[in-house]
């Protein structure tokens, strides 16, 4: 097992990572249709095709869900997904034509290097030509090149975040979750209680807990909605409902609470969606998909923070985790 969203039958993931400056995307792609639902907790997200995804509406097959950096203009990238996905015949049968499915949900990586520079439809494009079953890269990379973490105190003193993937099997099950993680506040590992990446202190040599700060009263500083975000993918093969697979997303973001804080706040746009290939051909309850959904979301925030490598650009400043003592 590569312990990746990848361990999901049907599933395959790729990235575009863009050279010129810290920011890309990443696909998820189900090529045979997936049921799909989303859960958006964020105060200020950047979305498409969301509306399609609630219960009450009738589309559930999704063919592929992106992620993306370059705030509201990374959205465009959705075009070269659809295009990709045309030219394979892959897509909902509408009358004469095929129509792909595929909804996104972008961050905002905007303040690294030139801000002119955003995935677009050729990047969309691709992040599917590069998609595998294997294991994606993590940390640096795709939706993941430009995040950042731990802004709370303003964004000089925040660190590098990036983008992860884990998955959890019980029973010949698999739920793996794809999280990019650009939130506002610090992650932390539950299992120790220690701030692994996010608000440094004042000189920028240690670790604040923001939590901590607030709780005493420190002040932070204004951010501008929507500057913050952690966006994610979970997939199993379990058989499910889009009302089941929307529960899915739900507990996900679970997973996102145990290991960010603060989460779900007015300057984040935090996202999860959900798709269930159903090629186990079996479910397990709702009760246990959702611890799993949980845990492999918190695991998969880890690895991106533990993954992401230090950058500098221009006079922007993000250290690692591996970085800070």
């Amino acid at each position: 097992m590569t312990s990746s969203i990848c361990d999901v039958a049907g599933i395959e993931v790729g990235h575009c990572t863009d050279g010129r400056r810290p920011t890309g995307c990443t696909v998820v792609l189900a090529r045979a249709g997936a049921v799909g639902a989303v859960d958006v907790r964020g105060a200020a997200p950047g979305t498409r095709e969301t509306d399609l995804l609630a219960p009450h509406n009738v589309v559930d097959c999704v063919h592929a869900v992106l992620l993306s950096g370059g705030s509201a203009f990374g959205l465009d990238a959705a075009g070269g997904v659809m295009r990709w996905l045309d030219e394979r015949g892959i897509g909902l049968a509408v009358g004469p034509a095929t129509v792909p499915i595929v909804p996104a949900a972008v961050l905002f990586d905007l303040p690294l290097g030139d801000a002119r520079i955003r995935p677009d439809a050729q990047a969309g494009y691709a992040a599917c030509e590069a998609a595998t079953a294997h294991a994606p890269a993590e940390g640096n990379v795709g939706a993941g090149a430009g995040a950042a973490v731990g802004k709370i105190f303003g964004y000089a003193r925040g660190m590098k975040g990036g983008i992860g993937s884990a998955s959890v099997t019980v029973d010949g099950v698999t739920v793996g979750a794809i999280v990019a993680c650009n939130a506002l506040g610090d992650v932390f590992d539950p299992a120790t209680g220690r701030v692994l990446a996010g608000a440094r202190s004042a000189d920028g040599l240690a670790l604040l807990d923001a939590q901590e700060a607030l709780l005493r009263g420190d002040e932070p500083r204004p951010i501008l909605a929507g500057s913050n975000t952690t966006i994610g993918v979970i997939a199993t093969d379990a058989q499910l409902s889009k009302v089941q697979a929307g529960r899915l997303a739900t507990q996900g973001h679970d997973g996102l609470a145990r290991c960010i804080r603060p989460l779900h706040t007015l300057s984040d746009g935090d996202a999860l969606f959900a798709l269930a290939t159903g090629a186990s051909r079996r479910s397990l309850g709702m009760m246990t998909l959702g611890a799993m959904a949980a845990e492999a979301c918190t695991q998969a925030v880890l690895r991106a923070v533990r993954a992401a490598r230090t950058v500098r650009v221009g006079e922007q400043f993000l250290p690692a985790a591996a970085d800070i003592p």
